[in-house]
């Protein structure tokens, strides 16, 4: 059942004083805002959409006349929904909690594409809407978050357009990955959706493009002259994406088992960041207007990219995989592990290995983006030993930070070169304050959104060159039934996939460095 609407509530209830941010400038945050989550009785919505909404709420970041629907299929009422979030919300003070759930109410359908219970909602929200023209807020806003399976886009996109659009006000829809598992039915997604809604409309989230390191490259490699200079093939060995999880499936096998880990990881989120690192400089960065640009130079990026071949791939599995019980098929060759080496074919880049490389069930949890430089110039015969390769390292978790490896004099009498860092630490650089903190991903693409930013979001001419780079290389290991290596749980990887790395990058390891939570460590051969 769902229960009676209670818009009177969601003005009234200790109305949230406007705060002076960096958004209260724009138009949108005196307007009335409507957000309804498309899957809201799912894992999705309650661990990430709703405790991100708390986040933007808490900081003063959402506009004062808002209330927030929930939609699925399951029958609940208002104070359901409200006891299933409220485990969820944990990092607020349990009265700003209770003032955002006060927010927040139910509408159940028997289906994503239920007209009359979209009707039934759009009913609510105009009697919501209405109460703010009586407080003189002319025009209100319409933000539906699609967190549900891809198989229901297009009757859920196809209801919402006919039921339940905004009168007079914005009507913007973030749709979560994945969008498809090969080219065609990307395609087919594309258009079932671009049938209701153009790109002004559509915010396809790749949350990676919501993470501070990852938003912070147009600034790192733009804003710094010394960066411009060697970003480049005459100066860069190779560039390596990183992604890494301690944990395999856990019950979700049979999800993970239609995808694979290029699929799930490779495909979107370490393509998505490369192309933020390897890209042009656009002519705009900033405002309205940088959004396409930014996007323009992430598809030259692609175009530019030829498509993945077998011997370029490197397949691991790890032991217990098919353990889960999730899993119907126990002689499933699907990767949890894999390795793939690009090129981007231009003058910038021309013969540069780019190497991604994602697992699970491996031996730490590790995001990130290096850039190995190649050797200093007669270093080796200047100081009369191997002289290590500087690298620029971006961590994107667990600790978000960006460090130099660079080479300096041993301390004490000696005179041999060894690695040290440069180092920004985000944690204790900017955000240790007790009133500080960093935003997390989905929090920083939502508030774009209804900014009408769409620089952090995947246009459709991207995700078909992505698939176009990908597919004949998935269909392949699907078709011929290629075997991934097997590996332990808890390891590197499979037997030999550092070395086919290394080989395949000309990626040089010193040996003698430790990272270990910002300090230096030396090993036994260097004191």
């Amino acid at each position: 059942m769902t229960s009676e609407p209670s818009a009177k509530r969601a003005m009234t209830s200790t109305s949230r004083a406007p705060t002076n941010t960096h958004v209260s400038h724009e138009a949108w945050t005196r307007e009335g805002l409507a957000i309804i989550i498309v899957g809201a009785s799912g894992d999705l919505a309650k661990k990430k959409t709703y405790p991100s909404l708390l986040s933007l709420f808490h900081g003063g970041l959402l506009p004062p006349n808002l209330c927030i629907y929930g939609y699925a299929r399951s029958q609940m009422t208002d104070e359901q929904l409200r006891d299933k979030l409220r485990p969820y919300l944990t990092k607020q003070k349990a009265e700003v909690v209770e003032e955002f759930l006060g927010r927040c109410f139910y509408q159940s359908g028997s289906g994503y594409g239920d007209l009359d219970s979209w009707r039934g909602l759009d009913g609510k929200l105009a009697t919501f809407e209405g109460e703010g023209r009586d407080k003189g807020i002319d025009k209100s806003n319409r933000l539906f978050y699609f967190a549900i399976p891809p198989g229901v886009f297009a009757e859920t996109g196809e209801a919402i357009k006919t039921a339940c659009m905004a009168p007079n006000g914005f009507s913007r829809m973030i749709v979560e990955k994945p969008f498809g598992r090969d080219l065609e039915s990307c395609k087919d997604i594309l258009h079932r959706l671009g049938q209701h809604f153009d790109e002004t409309s559509l915010f396809r989230i790749d949350h990676y493009l919501g993470k501070e390191l990852v938003q912070n490259l147009l600034v790192m490699r733009f804003g710094n002259i010394w960066m411009e200079n060697m970003w480049n093939r005459n100066h860069v060995q190779c560039v390596m994406l990183t992604f890494k999880e301690p944990f395999g499936t856990e019950g979700r096998g049979g999800y993970f088992d239609q995808y694979g880990i290029i699929r799930d990881i490779i495909q979107n989120h370490l393509l998505q960041a490369m192309c933020l690192l390897c890209m042009e400089c656009p002519n705009k960065l900033d405002g309205p207007e940088a959004g396409e640009k930014i996007r323009d130079e992430k598809v030259r990026v692609l175009e530019a990219m030829s498509t993945v071949t077998l011997d370029e791939v490197f397949l691991g599995q790890y032991e217990s995989y098919t353990d889960d019980e999730t899993i119907t098929n126990k002689d499933s060759n699907c990767p949890t592990f894999a390795i793939v080496r690009c090129f981007i074919n231009n003058p910038r880049w021309a013969g540069v290995p780019i190497i991604f490389k994602a697992g699970k069930a491996l031996n730490e949890r590790k995001a990130e983006m290096r850039v190995q430089l190649k050797d200093a110039p007669a270093a080796e015969a200047l100081f009369g030993v191997k002289v290590p390769r500087n690298e620029i390292v971006m961590k994107l978790q667990p600790k978000e930070s960006i460090y130099m490896k660079s080479n300096i004099k041993t301390p004490g009498f000696s005179t041999a070169p060894i690695q040290s860092e440069l180092e920004v630490r985000y944690d204790t650089r900017y955000f240790s304050g007790a009133n500080v903190c960093n935003p997390d991903a989905y929090s920083r693409l939502i508030l774009d959104v209804l900014r009408g930013r769409s620089a952090s979001f995947v246009r459709s001419d991207e995700l078909i060159r992505a698939w176009e780079i990908f597919t004949p290389v998935l269909h392949q290991i699907e078709r011929e039934n290629i075997k991934p290596h097997m590996y332990k749980v808890g390891s590197r990887g499979p037997e030999g996939a550092d070395a086919w790395s290394n080989e395949k990058s000309g990626y040089e390891r010193n040996d003698a460095y430790v990272w270990h939570d910002g300090n230096i460590l030396r090993k036994a051969s260097m004191l």
